[in-house]
């Protein structure tokens, strides 16, 4: 291990050992892709980077030098299809390995990776492609997203080129009578792609359509490198914004190396003979935080599972097949998992647990110490930024405290005038963005109204809302819009979900405010019921005098609705701006206490 990473930041400590002082420094000409990925191929060639597998059993083991070796003929491939420096290509690939050799032959070319989720549907996808000026689409054959994407191709004149990624099985293939893996489209897949011979061997045709796989395994491994900058956009994300549309969040190369933090103090990687597993869709920022440029500058491997629907005993079964060294998913995850048997699985090589994403319930973080011996570690971060909060390596994570701020970035809690709010005021989460730090957005993209309403005054408001307690460590309250005013109080969600979560009776919980003709706002939860239990009257009058009891009382819910399920993103984080649309929508009225 060469420690790549020092090259480009600089570290100090206290004398526990949590960072306390981080800067960054590269070039301007720095480029993760050349001088991070091919650097250690040319270094250190045989240094495992990814362990890839599915459902159906394929199974591929990537050196550095493998990751170079077709990212380059990625490079070349997209080059021949009119690929260029400043393009902005949009990539959905769920998680298929050829995802990460996109992501580095665009890097190598200087075009922007602009990533997305397979679940898009018709006006989803023509905004994007209209609003981003995307002029390549690279998709996957799985699901159904190239029929969306041949649908409203005609509405996108900007959008030339569509290029089919054939994904394997990817956990939606079935068995057929002879035991053999076939996909949707009655191609055989599985374990005989597992191996170098296999890799990018599936073809497929559709019309309008260039074959990637066939296209790439034929495309040449000899590229030179390509002028590009580290001050230019390189990746860009759609927001998942609770109003209006998506903003498109634009990101240059000092995002890459600010996640030198995620991967080294957060994330705790082991670089030699460790593996790093983020869960998470390759339509989401939390898989490069997790899966790509963090893990890659401290030349550690991540794990890739290919799944279509997460099942906690196919993830457990995993840790332990691998032996997964460091792990990091949403609340809802671990949640998940809690409902197998944990203790059956050998999780003995786990030495760190990290969580993102949602705020992390008291009652999760005790679960796990007593069954793994391991604390998990919360950090914060958004579409706009690398990880900002954080209970970083060597420090004492307080159950349901997101942590501190990082030593990268200079952040307030802000009353709504700009001043600093005191210890236990609500506020929203502010950074210094004078000078801009590495890892802050560059812009939102062709916006610059937007771009003017989150960056002014020489802060960037992240539109998070927080208290900050006498020693630092902040807690989370909730997004602008998921905090209740009812009766002139400021309620956030989450510590009502955290006393609700509790209580036997609830699996599952999201709080929400719903209109009230006195209050403007009433707390309401929405309960998945742990088994056993029935949704009654008796249950809920039980559940607000249990609220009652635990924390302030007009903070407990007026209103309880028992549901099935609570609406999700495909990560897993719990989507309260559906409850609250739908309870707009339908004009719904329940009983209130």
């Amino acid at each position: 291990m060469r420690n790549l990473y020092k090259w480009y930041c600089g570290e100090t400590f206290d004398e526990a050992g949590v960072l306390v002082d981080f800067e960054t420094h590269y070039p301007e000409t720095f480029n993760f892709a050349y001088d991070v990925i091919d650097d250690i191929a040319i270094n250190d060639p045989e240094r495992r980077a990814m362990v890839w597998c599915n459902p159906e059993g394929e199974e591929h083991i990537f050196s550095f030098a493998d990751i170079k070796h077709w990212s380059d003929k990625t490079a070349n491939f997209l080059s021949d299809q009119g690929v260029k420096r400043g393009d902005r290509v949009l990539v959905i690939l769920r998680r298929h390995y050829q995802f990460w050799f996109v992501a580095t032959a665009l890097a190598k070319l200087g075009a922007i990776m602009v990533p997305a989720t397979f679940m898009l549907k018709e006006h989803d996808l023509t905004y994007r492609l209209q609003q981003a000026g995307i002029s390549c689409v690279i998709a996957t054959n799985v699901g159904d997203i190239a029929n969306v994407t041949d649908a409203v191709w005609d509405n996108c004149p900007e959008a030339v080129t569509r290029i089919l990624v054939n994904g394997g099985g990817a956990g939606l293939a079935t068995q057929d009578e002879y035991g053999v893996w076939r996909d949707a489209h009655g191609i055989e897949v599985g374990p005989y792609l597992s191996g170098p011979e296999g890799v990018c061997l599936l073809s497929c045709e559709r019309p309008g359509w260039v074959d990637f796989n066939s296209g790439v395994r034929a495309a040449s491994a000899a590229f030179t490198r390509r002028e590009t900058r580290a001050d230019e956009g390189m990746l860009m994300y759609f927001t998942s914004g609770t109003n209006g549309n998506p903003k498109m969040v634009l990101h240059d190369a000092g995002y890459s190396i600010a996640h030198i933090v995620t991967a080294r103090h957060w994330h705790c990687v082991v670089s030699d003979n460790g593996l790093h597993f983020t869960i998470a869709d390759t339509g989401w920022g939390k898989a490069v935080w997790g899966k790509y440029y963090g893990q890659w500058f401290c030349e550690a491997a991540v794990l890739v599972y290919d799944f279509d629907r997460f099942n906690g005993a196919d993830i457990l079964s995993l840790i332990e097949r691998y032996g997964v060294t460091t792990l990091c998913c949403p609340p809802t995850m671990y949640r998940l998992m809690m409902q197998q048997d944990v203790d059956s699985y050998d999780l003995s090589k786990l030495v760190h647990l990290t969580t993102a994403g949602e705020a992390l319930n008291p009652d999760l973080f005790q679960f796990w110490l007593a069954h793994t011996g391991k604390e998990i570690f919360e950090g914060f971060g958004q579409t706009e930024t690398p990880l900002t909060v954080a209970n970083l390596e060597n420090s004492k994570p307080r159950p349901g405290s997101m942590g501190k701020p990082m030593p990268l970035y200079n952040l307030e809690i802000q009353r709504e005038d700009g001043t600093r709010c005191d210890p236990g005021e609500p506020g929203e989460i502010c950074i210094d963005v004078e000078p801009r730090p590495a890892g802050i957005m560059m812009e939102y993209y062709r916006n610059p109204t937007k771009t003017a309403e989150a960056m002014h005054g020489g802060w960037y408001h992240t539109g998070d809302m927080a208290t900050v307690d006498e020693d630092g460590y902040l807690w989370y309250v909730g997004r602008n819009d998921d905090v209740i005013k009812s009766s002139g109080y400021r309620i956030g969600p989450f510590e009502i979900e955290s006393v609700l979560l509790e209580h036997e009776a609830v699996r599952e919980c999201a709080v929400t405010g719903v209109p009230d003709p006195v209050r403007g706002k009433a707390v309401k939860a929405t309960v998945v019921l742990a088994p056993g239990f029935k949704g009654d009257e008796y249950l809920t009058k039980e559940l607000q005098t249990w609220v009652k009891r635990k924390t302030a009382p007009y903070k407990y819910p007026r209103i309880i609705e028992y549901i099935d399920e609570l609406p999700r993103t495909t990560n897993g984080k719990i989507r309260r701006v559906e409850i609250r649309n739908s309870d707009t929508e339908n004009g719904t009225v329940y009983a209130r206490d």
